[in-house]
């Protein structure tokens, strides 16, 4: 059965500044490259590569870097797309920014938001521009904490022509134990026909050493509990699934938090949601 990996993230250091990055250990010091990805990428049928979220006098340096990859095979593992990272609160050079990403394998775009202030979203700026990457008919991938799960539920209904997709299941604080408030953020945010969740990155918020199957199932039942089969799409989270499982544990650990459904709805997760929601 197809698994798309629709978060695929990489670290080219020679080329690409990752502040972020440099201050986590498990990622710091060296690259992360495709030749290492399909070596540990057993299962994966295709990617689509997510911004990484380097530094941002880098970010278009990054898109027009991936380009030259999206559409060829490293291991067997085709590229089929990016989404590129842009900056909506910006006016200047976001349109002629939005027409390039034509010719650059763009399918979706995302501005990371669970490190800004709250209000960045908020402004009439981002959403104005935001709409214009609705009106493109482009996904946008939402990253935001558990706490600003209503911060994504006005933007949500500020933009209801635009289709979102939430990141790493809402980031819940598994690693606090904190399931109810996160919950009920998700069973809200389930109301707005315009998004869709991404099974991701859940391992990396267990406390250390704990990523494990039982320690996540609660969290990805209460997902599909409110969001269905249908409104769910996968993705890897590496080399990030490092500070968790390991993207082949994770792997495993799909098929397993999968094999209770049946063979359509595990192929809508695997692959189907994402070659809808991302054009592919």
């Amino acid at each position: 059965m197809e698994l798309i990996d629709t978060h695929q993230h990489l670290i080219l250091r020679d080329r690409i500044g990752y502040a972020w990055a440099d201050s986590t250990p498990p990622l710091a010091m060296r690259d992360f490259t495709r030749d290492e990805y399909a070596g540990l990428a057993a299962g994966v049928t295709a990617t689509v590569f997510m911004e990484t979220g380097v530094d941002d006098a880098d970010y278009q340096t990054e898109a027009r870097l991936v380009a030259g990859m999206v559409g060829a095979a490293v291991g067997g593992i085709p590229m089929l797309g990016q989404i590129a990272s842009i900056r909506p609160e910006e006016d200047a050079g976001f349109d002629d920014w939005l027409d390039e990403g034509a010719t650059l394998g763009v399918v979706g775009y995302r501005r990371i938001l669970h490190e800004s202030g709250d209000e960045l979203s908020q402004g009439a700026t981002f959403r104005r521009n935001l709409r214009k990457i609705g009106a493109k008919g482009l996904p946008f991938d939402l990253c935001f904490l558990a706490r600003q799960l209503p911060v994504a539920a006005e933007l949500l209904a500020a933009c209801p022509d635009q289709q979102f997709v939430l990141d790493h299941c809402g980031v819940p604080d598994i690693k606090g134990g904190a399931f109810g408030p996160w919950a009920e953020g998700m069973r809200r945010l389930a109301a707005a026909p315009n998004l869709m969740v991404k099974l991701s990155g859940i391992t990396a918020y267990c406390a250390p050493g704990q990523a494990t199957l039982a320690a996540v199932t609660p969290y990805v039942d209460h997902v599909l509990h409110c969001f269905g089969p249908a409104r769910m799409l996968w993705g890897g989270d590496w080399p990030v699934v490092n500070l968790g499982a390991g993207l082949p544990d994770w792997v495993n650990m799909t098929h397993a938090l999968l094999s209770g459904l049946g063979a359509g709805e595990q192929a809508a997760i695997r692959s189907g949601n994402a070659r809808k929601v991302y054009g592919l």
